[in-house]
């Protein structure tokens, strides 16, 4: 489906997201950096925790007011949220204020209004796109989305430490524009019958619902073994933003890049560390097709386990060293270990679920990032107590568990296919 095919809804979107997404990639991988330093690790880790459970929550609910309240609804209601943060952002990093607390708590309510947004953002492409162009249609606001990954901490690392205040003006205007634009030029798609009837109406009715339906996580042995791998893998990917952050800001001295003649090319913990973010996302930029075209040529066992053995191996070295070059070796096979199961996760749990419980198992299986982005936070305390050498040694230990637990899971999931074969061939 050619860009000039698309509804104008998605055309709208694409540019005022893609403005968004590149603001918020200009400041989001440096906060648990800016935490650390206002906080001390142990709050800063206790405190990212907390706004991770609040966003759960929110997340849960979210799909529903996207069905009974409408897409555009929820989306420009969002963006108004979002704006009002960054007012509160703003004025929490002015000349006249400078408030850690009121940053986090912005911090955290821009988090929550993200979680309204992107439901009813998703259920629009859904509304508006044939079903046979829907994966090339996501698939090209992902490669937005990993730009701005690219672009954005190049551009953080210069405005987000030295130009706070203005930039987060930017960040306002921007948010103010998006609503106008929202408001303005795209139409509501939500179906006006509702597919789904919630007892009495009430959002809590829908939430207990939705709670209630994980319940098939602790009736497929198969599933929940794919679930706990996936949240201690998430343990390695989730800290790119975290304590590789916080590592590389604190330890990695100022070192000479490059030479040209005369000119010398010095960079120090906190360009690293923009650096390495642009590299992880260019990577996915270039390299997700190719990579999940080459992976589908290989049993998925050996898919899962060379992923999770891949993150142990990156975030263990990347912890040992302090040279340049070898953090950023370390984080091509990180990036590596990401687009090896990125193509072939949604085809898995698609086999795994009975047709008729494929949302709920789409549901359940999202919990290893949530439950993993929930948990991840607890890496910042840990480098106090055990310093960063075991932190990351723990970190890897974590990702070869998930190895093994994938093991197993394909094992039993072996078994399991090998006897409804025996199954059908006794009823024959």
């Amino acid at each position: 489906m050619k860009l000039r095919d698309w509804d104008l809804n998605l055309k709208v979107r694409l540019l005022g997201e893609g403005m968004t997404n590149l603001l918020f990639w200009m400041f989001f991988p440096f906060m648990a950096i800016y935490f650390s330093n206002a906080f001390g690790k142990e709050s800063a880790g206790a405190l990212l925790v907390a706004s991770q459970v609040l966003s759960v929550a929110v997340g849960l609910v979210g799909g529903y007011c996207a069905d009974h309240f409408g897409r555009k609804r929820m989306m420009v209601l969002s963006c108004i949220g979002e704006a009002l943060s960054f007012v509160f952002f703003a004025l929490a990093n002015s000349p006249w204020l400078d408030s850690p607390v009121l940053t986090f708590i912005s911090f955290s309510l821009l988090g929550l209004f993200g979680q309204l947004y992107w439901p009813a953002s998703h259920a629009m492409v859904a509304d508006v796109v044939p079903e046979k162009h829907r994966s090339s249609v996501f698939a090209v606001f992902y490669t937005s989305i990993n730009i701005s990954v690219v672009i954005g901490p190049l551009l953080g690392g210069i405005f987000f430490f030295d130009y706070r205040f203005p930039f987060l003006l930017v960040c306002l205007a921007i948010s103010i524009l998006l609503v106008v634009i929202l408001q303005k030029y795209i139409r509501e798609t939500a179906p006006e019958v509702q597919a789904r009837e919630v007892k009495e109406g009430k959002w809590y009715h829908y939430l207990k619902e939705q709670l209630h339906d994980y319940r098939v996580i602790t009736t497929d042995k198969i599933f929940l073994i794919f679930i706990l791998a996936g949240v201690l893998v998430a343990q390695t990917f989730m800290q790119l933003d975290l304590v590789m952050a916080v590592y590389t800001t604190e330890q990695v001295p100022v070192q000479h890049l490059l030479s040209f003649g005369h000119l010398h090319f010095d960079i120090g913990g906190k360009e690293v560390f923009s650096w390495i973010v642009a590299e992880n996302g260019l990577l996915v930029a270039l390299f997700t097709v190719f990579m999940t075209k080459w992976m589908v040529r290989y049993k998925e066992k050996s898919v899962f386990m060379g992923s999770a053995l891949s993150y142990g191996i990156a975030i263990m070295v990347f912890g040992l060293t302090t040279n340049i070059w070898v953090l950023f070796l370390s984080i091509v096979l990180f990036t590596a270990a990401e687009l090896m199961v990125v193509g072939i996760q949604d085809a898995f749990v698609s086999k795994l679920a009975p047709e008729n419980m494929r949302g709920q198992y789409f549901a359940a299986s999202s919990l290893r990032f949530s439950i993993g982005r929930t948990i991840a936070p607890v890496a910042i305390p840990l480098t106090v107590w055990v310093g960063y050498f075991w932190t990351f040694i723990i970190l890897g230990g974590l990702a070869f568990i998930g190895v093994v637990l994938y093991s197993v899971m394909f094992r039993l999931l072996a078994k399991k296919d090998q006897a409804q074969s025996q199954l059908k061939i006794a009823k024959l």
